[in-house]
């Protein structure tokens, strides 16, 4: 299955796409290599920030492994409603990249050869 990936630095963001099984079994917070992901991306090192699964449930750090948590939130990471005092249930998915994982969003920790915005150039044509 391929993986939709979100890499950004400095506001400005490509999306790639990968079938790379090196992914699965990472988690949010982990540094990966960009080769993994694109040869464009060689010498770059990328931070985990984010996952998302088929439904568009979002995986958050600090839930082990990569199955549904049922959790209660205020306002913030996965609930947006602002009433005063509202607390909902919520179901998120654990920090591990899996099968199930669509999406990947990345920051750039360590930049490569090629320029970041040579990339972001290639790729908006």
């Amino acid at each position: 299955m391929a993986f939709k990936i979100n890499v950004s630095d400095k506001g400005k963001t490509i999306k790639l796409e990968s079938e790379n099984e090196n992914l699965i079994g990472k988690v949010i917070g982990e540094s990966i290599k960009g080769s993994d992901i694109s040869e464009d991306l060689s010498g770059y090192e990328l931070i985990i920030t984010g996952t998302s699964d088929i439904s568009g449930i979002p995986g958050k750090k600090g839930l082990e492994g990569t199955s549904y948590h049922r959790k209660l939130l205020t306002f913030g990471f996965g609930m947006k409603d602002k009433r005063k005092g509202m607390r909902l249930k919520k179901t998120l998915r654990g920090e591990e990249v899996s099968t199930k994982t669509i999406q990947i969003n990345t920051i750039v920790k360590k930049h490569g050869a090629k320029k970041f915005s040579e990339l972001s150039n290639k790729k908006a044509e």
